[in-house]
């Protein structure tokens, strides 16, 4: 069985973190405001979240409660690309910078510190408390 799998650019590969299922890691070194990912995304509402919460999307999907954004308070996000791949840290080093474009929302995984190459991409969730109690965070 493989232990790693390689996206397109070869710039990043997924593995399964002990403890947290699968991770995102960078394949080359980055440099802190390197675009790491950008990845296109899907927006739904408080009653699509009441049915998704049910599922395991749960622990993939992302909430977004910026100031500068058009729509509501909190909007929730499918982000699809590898970015939905990167676990939770309070010392992350990545971020997701949100930009509404006419074809949707994007959203882009930006370092904000360098990462070397083989260190898993982590970035601090904002909607933890959304999960249920039965989910442990792992360091």
């Amino acid at each position: 069985m493989v232990d790693r799998v390689c996206d397109r650019s070869n710039a990043l590969y997924v593995k399964t973190v002990p403890g947290k299922g699968r991770g995102l890691f960078a394949n080359i070194n980055f440099k802190i405001g390197d675009l790491i990912e950008r990845a296109p995304t899907w927006e739904f509402d408080d009653r699509q979240a009441n049915v998704i919460d049910l599922t395991g999307v749960l622990q993939y999907y992302f909430v977004r409660g910026d100031k500068n954004q058009k729509i509501g308070p909190l909007a929730r996000y499918v982000v699809f690309g590898l970015a939905s791949l990167v676990n939770h840290s309070v010392n992350p080093n990545s971020e997701t910078v949100w930009a509404d474009e006419e074809s949707g929302a994007w959203a882009s995984l930006v370092a904000i510190r360098d990462i070397k190459a083989d260190e898993e991409i982590t970035q601090t969730y904002t909607n933890i408390s959304d999960y249920p109690k039965t989910i442990k965070f792992v360091e």
